[in-house]
């Protein structure tokens, strides 16, 4: 029988578990819970003294909630027990385990409890924590007048069940309980939202925000701050108390304004969009701050939350309270979704504007790039755009920055300011390696509203700030480059820019980055033309027949230089090689500042100038205060102060023979794109000069030896005659029979001597060079003998020859076909008296060549007039004149007026041309002249100017 009776009690117990578990779920009252569990444990187990208590975490206590007691009076179970350290309870509460004492009546930990345990004789005694997951919730006490406090393992598993229960349904009620405490922000945001959809303006909607939140977050006060960009400050637009201000000067009014240096920590922590909080001890800024913020707005906590819109801080809501606070959640989510509304609904208010000012501003972008693709002047298209762009962001100053690497500065390429405001003067210095990456990976423009406190663009600070700059808007040019052209927007003032501006001026500054880059190559390519021209007008100045001496060349590439290099003053010092002084060839010289004393004697090995730069292999650039004295004795201009000097050099084995010096003011700097095309440019002459010299050379060398060929030829032609002559002469006299034949024999035999001493004089001492002589002879005689000579000529051609101006007895005589009027030259009568001097040899030669060349050309009966005349002191003009036929080319090219090609063909290659200008050249060597031109009536004139012998003075 006590098998079955065990089964139906256990039966009952699970009865009653099930029972219980089943009223605790389906109960919502949390007095209701606690006595069912109460009322379980009675009837279950046998304690004499239950007691079920709630754990409160704010104040660290327990509340009792009842139990059972053996008196049955349980009020003292119903009070509220203070947690101490090193109390069994509190022991419970932290480790959260059940906890059992064998005697309550001796354990001095348990507080008012051994009190309980010797009133009521309770000995064993277990505390049981009511649990939920790792939340505490409450404790289970169960005292018996049994010593110990072990429990059956059912008894305590069905316990545990129990309580488990218990605390999950404790849990869910507190939860609940606090779902219902707390504010929830989202629907008063939703009616709020409906409600300025019904609202026409924006002080319409910004009153009924600062309304709902105030009744929202309940604070002493709400209002709605607005921000002014350019004067950096902030003003209170809309409050609840707005209708207040100016009725008391209570200390409740808000503050009507604020400047961003008064609220520095505020306004930085709104632009980054952070919601700002100031409560109980407690604050999302730094210790200091607060309380000089707190004090400026006369309040002691604080929630602001920004309004942006577009990245872009329009101002900021804020609750204030009269009295320290603890915001929370709900409080900061409501006031930072009521300010995202303000975001939303403000720029409606503006709308029209906003899209006027996208307009414009779209406008202006499409202006600047059409100036791109356009052929408008740099400046013209820069002052432009600088007018909009200044108006538009309302600044100052517009600044373009060009980094020169040569300086290792910014200068300023373009600059444009009001017309009461002075131009910027210097250049800035280069940027730190800190700021260069930032505008290197800069994809916006970057703002710095406080010069004077902002550690960026530190280098510059310094003299912006002495030239009223507060405030700079920086722009890369090319984005995702290194910054060598910078675009600057600065103001005089603290002040910020909206986003909307900057991202304007962002589009701007790569547009005109294209413009600049446009520009440089567009300067670049004029620079190449430049060198191109110059090397052009090099080599025409190469070209051109002008002797050597007349340096030509020289001056034409120091023009060039100067002009390229834009420079006052430059000048070649060139010399021979086989010379000691060089000789100053000025080219150009500006003013009178730039001033040099060209006939100075410069030393080539004491020259300092000279020296330096054949020590060189290129370019020496020298400033005037390291130049010696001897220097500045012919380079004597004031205002000479860099010096670049560049030796002229073919290959390094030839000797060089010219420096040049090219000289500007003092604050001149030397670009290197400048020095490499001087460089360029002076490599250019050198080998121009270099060519020039071996033409000259060559032309030298082939004229002397073309005079002396033609000379040469023309004497053993004489000799070749005269001994001809003498020895048919001889043979007609066949063999001395008589004295008068022996002494004609003699002077026949004599002659002969004669011209092989010429022939032997010729040979010794004209081998490779001409000689001259110096003989005089009457002008009669030399015509006897040259017209002697050309007298079968004129009998073959049947050539009328007359000779004016040798002062004949008669009238001047004429001929044809006889020599009888040559027996009148001989008078010895003024003016046929007169002679000339030099070589005679050579003189006589020159005149034969003329009247042969006048014969050939001249038609069968034609006339030649030989015409002689003193032209002054010095000089004997005879003219040679004839009707005959000469081709004008050759006429041209005798007198240089064509251009001469050395590889075309020319009249001067071949005779008679080639005599012609052997005869004129030769004639310029023997201190006379030749020209031979065309009369009006075609007559050519073959004109001799011959030096006259000193007896004729």
């Amino acid at each position: 029988m006590g098998q079955p009776q065990k089964s139906i009690a256990a039966e009952q117990q699970i009865l009653a578990l099930g029972s219980v578990l089943q009223s605790l779920r389906e109960e919502n009252d949390v007095d209701v819970l606690i006595e069912t569990t109460i009322a379980y444990i009675y009837q279950q187990f046998d304690y004499s003294l239950i007691w079920i208590a709630l754990y409160d975490r704010l104040k660290h206590t327990l509340f009792g909630k009842g139990g059972i007691t053996p008196d049955q009076d349980t009020n003292f179970l119903r009070q509220r027990v203070v947690l101490n350290p090193g109390d069994l309870l509190e022991q419970v509460v932290i480790e959260q385990s059940p906890l059992g004492i064998v005697d309550l009546r001796n354990e001095i930990r348990a507080a008012v409890w051994q009190d309980v345990g010797k009133k009521f004789n309770i000995q064993g005694t277990i505390f049981l924590p009511i649990r939920y997951k790792d939340r505490f919730l409450g404790l289970l006490l169960l005292g018996s007048e049994r010593w110990g406090y072990l429990l059956p393992g059912d008894a305590k598993a069905r316990l545990m069940m129990v309580l488990g229960e218990l605390g999950a349904m404790l849990y869910q009620k507190e939860m609940d309980l606090q779902q219902k405490q707390t504010k929830r922000p989202d629907e008063p945001l939703l009616e709020l939202l409906e409600n300025l959809r019904t609202l026409n303006n924006l002080d319409q909607r910004l009153k009924a925000v600062v309304e709902e939140t105030h009744q929202f977050v309940s604070p002493s006060r709400t209002s709605i701050y607005w921000f002014d960009r350019q004067g950096r400050y902030f003003w209170c637009r809309m409050s609840n108390q707005l209708a207040n201000i100016g009725r008391n000067a209570s200390n409740q009014q808000p503050a009507a304004g604020m400047t961003v240096q008064e609220l520095s920590e505020l306004y930085y922590a709104l632009s980054v969009n952070e919601i700002v909080w100031i409560g109980d001890a407690r604050s999302s800024l730094k210790g200091h701050f607060t309380a000089k913020l707190l004090e400026r707005l006369r309040v002691r906590s604080l929630l602001a939350a920004p309004i942006i819109w577009q990245k872009d801080l329009l101002g900021f809501l804020a609750v204030e309270g009269n009295e320290p606070r603890i915001w929370t959640e709900a409080d900061k989510n409501f006031v930072q979704g009521a300010a995202g509304l303000i975001s939303l609904v403000a720029p409606i208010d503006s709308m029209e504007s906003t899209i006027k000012q996208i307009q414009d501003d779209t406008q202006l972008t499409s202006q600047v790039a059409q100036a791109i693709y356009q052929k408008h002047e740099f400046n013209e298209t820069l002052r432009t755009c600088a007018a909009k762009v200044l108006t538009r962001l309302g600044a100052t100053r517009f600044l373009l920055l060009q980094y020169d690497s040569d300086q290792n500065h910014y200068q300023i390429l373009y600059q444009s300011q009001p017309h009461n405001r002075r131009p910027l003067t210097f250049a800035l210095n280069a940027l730190t390696e800190t700021d260069r990456h930032l505008l290197k990976t800069a994809k916006a423009t970057i703002e710095v509203e406080k010069l004077d406190e902002d550690l960026r663009f530190f280098h510059w600070r310094s003299l912006f700030l002495e030239h009223n700059v507060r405030s700079l808007l920086v722009c890369n040019c090319t984005q995702g480059h290194a910054p060598k052209t910078l675009l600057i927007i600065a103001h005089e003032t603290h002040r910020t820019w909206s986003t909307l501006a900057k991202e304007l001026l962002w589009v701007v500054s790569q547009q005109v980055g294209v413009i600049v880059r446009q520009w440089q190559l567009h300067t670049d390519n004029e620079q190449q033309q430049k060198i191109l021209s110059s090397i052009k007008q090099l080599e025409q100045a190469q070209s051109e027949k002008t002797k050597i001496r007349d340096k030509h060349l020289e001056r034409t590439a120091l023009e060039q230089i100067a002009s390229v290099l834009n420079c006052p003053l430059t000048l070649l010092l060139s010399w021979s090689s086989d010379q000691t002084w060089a000789e100053i060839i000025p080219g150009v010289i500006a003013d009178s500042r730039f001033e040099i004393s060209a006939d100075a004697q410069v030393s080539i090995q004491s020259e300092a100038l000279i020296q330096w730069a054949l020590k060189q292999d290129n370019y020496l650039s020298v400033n005037v205060d390291d130049l010696p004295p001897e220097t500045r004795k012919w380079l004597t201009g004031s205002g000479i102060g860099q010096i670049l000097i560049m030796t002229l050099r073919t290959d390094p084995d030839s000797p060089p023979t010219a420096v040049v010096l090219m000289a500007d003011r003092r604050e001149r700097q030397w670009s290197q794109q400048s020095l490499n095309t001087i460089e360029t440019l002076v490599n250019q002459l050198a080998w121009s000069r270099r060519q020039q010299q071996i033409t000259q050379l060559l032309k030298s060398t082939t004229k002397r030896l073309n005079q002396l060929n033609w000379y040469k030829h023309s004497r053993l032609e004489e000799i070749q005659r005269t001994m001809a002559l003498l020895l048919g002469q001889i043979h007609d006299l066949g063999i001395p029979a008589n004295e008068l034949t022996q002494t004609r024999y003699q002077l026949l035999l004599r002659q002969l001597d004669q011209t092989n001493a010429s022939m032997t004089g010729m040979l010794k001492l004209e081998q490779w060079q001409l000689h001259k002589s110096w003989e005089t002879m009457p002008i009669a005689s030399l015509m006897k003998r040259s017209l002697e000579r050309v007298e079968n000529l004129f009998k073959q051609h049947k050539l009328w020859v007359g000779v004016h101006g040798l002062g004949q007895s008669g009238a001047d005589q004429e001929s044809a076909n006889s020599s009888s009027f040559l027996k009148g030259i001989s008078n010895s009568d003024y003016p046929s008296s007169m002679a000339i001097a030099g070589d005679i040899v050579k003189f006589e030669l020159i005149l034969h060549e003329l009247l042969v060349f006048a014969c050939h050309r001249s038609q069968g009966g034609g006339r030649i007039d030989i015409w002689c005349r003193r032209l002054d002191e010095k000089l004997l003009e005879l003219s040679i004149t004839d009707n005959g036929v000469i081709k004008p080319q050759l006429l041209a090219e005798l007198n240089h007026d064509a251009l001469k090609d050395v590889l075309a063909l020319s009249f001067l290659d071949q005779p008679p041309g080639l005599h012609l200008l052997i005869c004129q050249n030769l004639m310029q060597e023997l201190g006379g002249e030749l020209h031979i031109y065309q009369l009006p009536d075609s007559r050519v004139v073959s004109r001799l100017l011959l030096p006259l012998a000193a007896k004729n003075f």
